[in-house]
């Protein structure tokens, strides 16, 4: 996926003027009552100037005329381009997902099983329906969304996630899901279509990109609702202006007093508005994150808790053996020797790092005639049948329940060491030969470099970070200290997630949460705003509001921060557009009035050279703002983790003052321009 970071490539620019123009349509403009009011006081316009131009002597001149109607145009033009250029930023991707939907032939499978092979029939993808079975191997291209029921695979997503790096899929398990447009690079699988023709995972992401299922959240729709309000009592101003100026016998034209309305208005935030929705949605986008909804990334920005994994999120994901405690008695090259032949077999990462803590080469290790016990559920335990010697590693308690059951006790020594690794937040493993306890190798969760720090960044934005895990209360208090997260949930089964949303949510907090498996799925659903992985189960993926493409679990830290910056964006130009109309009443109040009643000459505190010039100034100022603003609007106002307070009275100072002063100058600039052409 493009992650292209330029806002005014060519194409893209083009695609956008075109759109500037079709948007002009009074039944799409009318979606946006401040534009539509806008458009409307232009039509106006274009009647008064051919009234001028027929001989009415009480509108000024035609020129006059024919500037306010022009500039009231591309004020119209430049709203539009804004929404426009969003949505072609959207559609730019769309196109290239769109490369990744093309035909592609299927392998139908009528049986499961091991001779699928020679039941399958090569059909057209689009002939797939949710329930068939399709066969893949290597170099073939997934051609619909689906859940791998047998096999595993190393599956190529770059086409969707813009990572070239290859990951594994397989069946069972919460790395099931593949996705259609994926390529198959090794292996082979049979996959279950969990979708319908029309609602794939990619059909949906080309809608949401191309904003053709974007809907107004409630907070804009209710900025919305505000702003219309705003412009119906500046209309209600705008229309009793004329019988005072009847009154005070100072003739006020229709340009005067069409631009006056369009000038208080919030034409600004108004023009921009949809733009930053879409912006929105489309820099989650570009994180790799898939909304099914812009509400989703709106109450990201105001979540108060944020639930995380241990596993893959605060800790890397595998645990690493970084202490070996050989028993009393026991020779600590011998406990090592029989350490490292009761993980020769073993593929975890924990059995690899045990051998690469003993530092030895395992080529070395003579194991002819060798049993190798795999590790169960049952027993919890695994090692190695060799030369009459009984070698086991596993969990404390069964390997104390397998010597004991034996007759041979459990040292008090041993005991304490595995207390003592618990403490510090390890997880022991005891190593036995022929039932007896020769010692204790030490596992630790290695915490992510960083992890704190970003814990710290989210405490500032005032949220409560919460870590989910299996381990025992100990050794989750442990790693919590440690990483920096403010609570926690130990030994945390399906229900404990659950009840922990729901009590944050009835003391009205909203609350985050990341899940992969199906087991997950109630508590996605609960949450406020809950993010499935991509590899995840289907289940976990039509759970959650949002789907993380790269399956990064650290990623709903940035999604926070995403919704934090949409929410601050919209903010902040809904301040600046308003403290705007403070400058543009100095600029058209006196100019209306100022030969009529002199008096007012002293609200004339920008010295503006006449009349016509004043209210010229102020809409031509009015329009050019809205492309000046188009930039900040798709990027976003930065966001810095300072605290609400902090953050408020920094956006007031920046774009509260500064949507004051700005068009002071702006104004007085452009008047000084068109004082030399009138």
């Amino acid at each position: 996926m493009s992650t292209s970071s330029s806002l005014f490539q060519k194409d893209l620019l083009i695609e956008a003027l075109k759109q500037s123009f079709i948007k002009l349509d009074p039944r799409l403009m009318f979606r946006n009552p401040v534009m539509f009011t806008v458009e409307i006081g232009t039509a106006v316009m274009l009647y008064v100037c051919i009234w001028v131009l027929l001989g009415e002597p009480s509108q000024v001149s035609f020129i006059y005329n024919t500037a306010i109607f022009l500039i009231l145009f591309f004020t119209l033009l430049f709203a539009n381009f804004a929404e426009a250029l969003a949505e072609a930023r959207g559609k730019s991707q769309a196109e290239s997902l769109r490369k990744t939907r093309e035909e592609t032939p299927a392998k139908k499978n009528f049986s499961v099983g091991k001779s699928h092979n020679h039941q399958m029939e090569i059909i057209p993808s689009s002939q797939l329906r949710k329930g068939d079975m399709f066969y893949c191997e290597a170099g073939d291209i997934i051609p619909a969304d689906g859940e791998i029921i047998e096999g595993l695979a190393t599956i190529d997503e770059s086409a969707i996630t813009g990572e070239s790096a290859p990951v594994i899929r397989e069946a069972g398990g919460d790395k099931s899901s593949v996705t259609g447009g994926t390529k198959v690079l090794s292996d082979t699988i049979t996959v279950k279509v969990t979708t319908e023709q029309g609602e794939s995972f990619l059909d949906k992401m080309i809608a949401l990109v191309e904003g053709a299922s974007r809907q107004k959240t409630p907070n804009e729709i209710a900025l919305t609702i505000l702003l219309a309000g705003f412009t119906l009592v500046f209309l209600i101003v705008t229309v009793t202006l004329q019988p005072f100026a009847d009154f005070a016998h100072a003739p006020v034209t229709i340009g005067a007093l069409i631009s006056l309305f369009v000038c208080l208005i919030p034409t600004t935030i108004g023009g921009l508005l949809s733009a930053i929705g879409i912006a929105g949605m489309d820099r989650a986008l570009r994180a790799n994150v898939i909304t099914k909804s812009g509400k989703a990334v709106e109450t990201a920005g105001d979540i108060d808790v944020l639930l995380l994994d241990k596993t893959g999120t605060i800790t890397i994901g595998n645990r690493k053996a970084t202490h070996f405690y050989p028993a009393e008695g026991i020779d600590n090259a011998h406990f090592i020797h029989s350490v490292v032949l009761s993980s020769l077999a073993d593929e975890t990462p924990e059995g690899k790092s045990i051998i690469e803590l003993a530092k030895v080469n395992p080529r070395d290790y003579r194991i002819n005639n060798a049993q190798f016990i795999k590790f169960t559920a049952e027993t919890r335990s695994s090692g190695i049948d060799i030369d009459n010697r009984r070698i086991r590693k596993g969990a404390v308690d069964a390997i104390k329940m397998l010597c004991e059951k034996a007759g041979n006790p459990f040292p008090t020594e041993t005991a304490n060491t595995v207390n003592q690794i618990s403490n510090n937040g390890g997880t022991p493993l005891v190593v036995s030969e022929n039932e007896k306890i020769l010692g204790v190798i030490e596992l630790q969760d290695i915490i992510k470099p960083g992890i704190g720090e970003r814990f710290q960044r989210l405490r500032k934005m005032g949220i409560k970070t919460v870590m989910v895990t299996g381990d025992n209360p100990l050794t989750a208090k442990f790693i919590a200290e440690k990483a920096g997260v403010d609570d926690f949930i130990a030994e945390a089964k399906p229900e404990d997630k659950m009840n922990y949303i729901k009590k944050e949510q009835a003391n009205g907090r909203l609350v985050a949460m990341m899940g992969d498996g199906t087991n997950d799925a109630p508590a996605l659903a609960q949450a406020d705003v809950g993010v499935a992985m991509n590899s995840g189960t289907q289940a976990a993926k039509e759970a959650g509001n949002m789907v993380d493409l790269d399956n990064d679990p650290t990623k709903l830290i940035e999604i926070v921060e995403i919704g934090k910056q949409l929410l601050m964006t919209r903010g902040t130009l809904t301040t600046f557009s308003i403290a705007n109309d403070v400058a543009k009443y100095f600029a058209i109040i006196p100019a209306l009035f100022i030969v009529a009643v002199p008096s007012l000459q002293g609200l004339n505190i920008m010295k503006l050279h006449s009349p016509e010039s004043a209210i010229l100034s102020a809409i031509i100022f009015n329009a050019v703002i809205i492309p000046f603003l188009i930039p900040l609007a798709l990027k976003g106002v930065a966001y810095k983790p300072i605290g609400a307070e902090a953050l408020l009275r920094r956006n007031l100072l920046i774009y509260g003052l500064g949507g004051i002063i700005i068009p002071f100058i702006g104004i007085k600039i452009i008047d000084l321009f068109v004082s030399q052409c009138i």
